[in-house]
């Protein structure tokens, strides 16, 4: 019987051995993994932080890029407003000159047909360029009153019932620019 307990203890102790060896190259594997895990975790937070200083600089020349565009177009927004008028103010310099012509020749002029018709010249040049600029004046004679193009300075009784709502004197001319209304026509109108 000693032979058979000193077996089984022997063959306890071995398998003790062999759980403490198994525990420690387990540790030891343990040990070695966590290792390669730290330095795999290294080389992760290093590309991490390479990608996010990347990232940074790519967002702050973008943020820069943005702000030179927004002064850019403010810019030229304003140098836009600035000069927006030349065209129109340079071809107006014409008309400017035939009227600085007709004044200077007023002083002269004896027939008075010859400085009408002059006048008369200017004044279709005149609105020949604001047609050309999409100015054009609001027909307004015998036409149905619309509130959207007119403005009512008067009432009169109508003398016949066909004329009743409709416009029947124009005191100032309207206009429109590219069919906004840019002034109203002041109207007459028959109730």
């Amino acid at each position: 019987m000693d032979k058979k307990k000193k077996e089984t203890n022997f063959e306890n102790e071995i398998q003790v051995t062999d759980n403490f060896t198994d525990v420690t190259t387990k540790e030891q594997n343990a040990e070695l993994e966590e290792t390669d895990n730290s330095d795999e975790n290294q080389e992760n937070a290093d590309n991490v932080s390479d990608e996010l200083a990347k990232l940074n600089d790519s967002y702050l020349r973008l943020m820069a890029e943005y702000d030179n565009y927004r002064k850019r177009t403010i810019k030229e927004k304003a140098e836009l407003i600035k000069t927006g008028g030349e065209k129109a103010f340079s071809g107006l310099l014409p008309v400017i000159d035939d009227f600085e012509r007709a004044i200077k020749n007023l002083e002269t002029a004896t027939d008075l047909s010859a400085v009408k018709e002059g006048v008369l010249l200017i004044y279709n040049k005149f609105m020949n360029y604001l047609q050309q600029n999409g100015v054009k004046p609001i027909e307004t004679l015998g036409e149905v009153f619309d509130p959207e193009m007119n403005e009512a300075v008067a009432m009169v009784p109508a003398a016949d019932e066909e004329q009743k709502g409709k416009v029947i004197d124009n005191i100032q001319t309207g206009y429109t620019l590219y069919d906004k209304v840019i002034r109203h026509a002041k109207v007459v109108v028959a109730n």
